[in-house]
C-alpha cells in the first residue's frame, strides 16, 4: 500500500516525494523499492507533526523555503490519483481571491450523498463558506437536516484528508496546543480553526478510498 501510494505522488507535479515514518519495517520495506524515506521520531501524535520534522530538516539542508508548500499524504490511501494532488497544489498558486499571500492551509472535500456518508463516523464531513473556507469539520451528520424527507436528496462535503500547508504555517501550527474540539471529535483540524487559522477548501470530484479499518482492506482487496 505504500509503495503504490508513493508512486501515485510521484506522478503529480510536486518536486519531491518523501516517506516519513518511524517503523523500521516501513522503512526498509520502502527502502527495498527505492522510495526516498526518512526516518522520523516515534513520539509524533499525528501526520502533521511528522511532515514538520522532515521540514525542518529539508530547511537546514536548504532544500526547502519558508513560502514552499508541502503537501502530506497519508499512507492509508492507496487509490490517490496524481490529479487530486495537483489541484490541492493549484490552490495556492492560482491568481484569484485564494492568491499566493492569503492561502497557508488547504485540504480536499468531494460532493457526495448525504444519506449514504452522514451516520459513518469514519467520513469526516465538512460545512464550508462562501469563499470556500472550512467552517467546521465533523465525524457526526453536519448540517442536520430537520426535514428527513430534504436529506434524502442532499448533497454534502466529504471530507479527502489531503493536506497542503506553507512551510512556516505547518511549523506554527504543531506548536499549538490540542484544543476541546480537537479532543471531542478526533480531528486535529479543529484545533486551526479554534485558533484561527482559515483552512481553504478544493472541491474534487475523484473518489478515494482510505483504509480505517480491517473492514476496509477486505472491501478494497479485489481492486489491487
Amino acid at each position: 500500500m505504500i509503495q503504490r501510494v508513493y508512486e501515485q505522488a510521484k506522478q503529480s507535479s510536486v518536486n519531491e516525494v518523501v516517506i516519513a515514518t518511524d517503523s523500521e519495517l516501513i522503512f526498509n520495506h520502502a527502502k527495498k523499492f527505492g522510495g526516498n524515506v526518512v526516518m522520523t521520531s516515534e513520539h509524533h501524535q499525528s501526520g502533521t507533526e511528522r511532515c514538520a520534522e522532515v521540514a525542518k530538516m529539508l530547511l537546514q539542508q536548504n532544500a526547502l523555503k519558508g513560502d514552499d508548500v508541502i503537501i502530506n499524504v497519508q499512507g492509508d490511501e492507496p487509490f490517490l490519483k496524481p490529479e487530486q494532488i495537483n489541484t490541492l497544489i493549484a490552490r495556492f498558486s492560482a491568481n484569484t481571491f485564494f492568491s499566493k499571500r492569503t492561502v497557508k492551509i488547504a485540504t480536499l472535500i468531494k460532493s457526495v450523498k448525504y444519506d449514504k456518508i452522514a451516520a459513518e463516523p469514519n467520513i469526516v464531513k465538512v460545512v464550508i463558506d462562501t469563499k470556500q473556507r472550512a467552517l467546521y469539520f465533523s465525524r457526526s451528520p453536519i448540517p442536520f437536516y430537520r426535514n428527513s424527507t430534504e436529506s434524502q436528496s442532499a448533497t454534502c462535503w466529504k471530507h479527502v484528508g489531503i493536506y497542503g500547508y506553507r512551510v512556516t504555517t505547518l511549523l506554527k501550527l504543531v506548536q499549538l496546543e490540542p484544543s476541546s474540539l480537537e479532543k471531542i471529535e478526533m480531528l486535529e483540524q479543529l484545533r486551526w480553526l479554534e485558533n484561527g487559522y482559515n483552512i481553504r477548501t478544493c472541491p474534487t470530484t475523484e473518489e478515494t478510498i482510505s483504509i480505517d479499518t480491517p473492514e476496509d482492506l477486505l472491501k478494497i482487496s479485489n481492486k489491487f
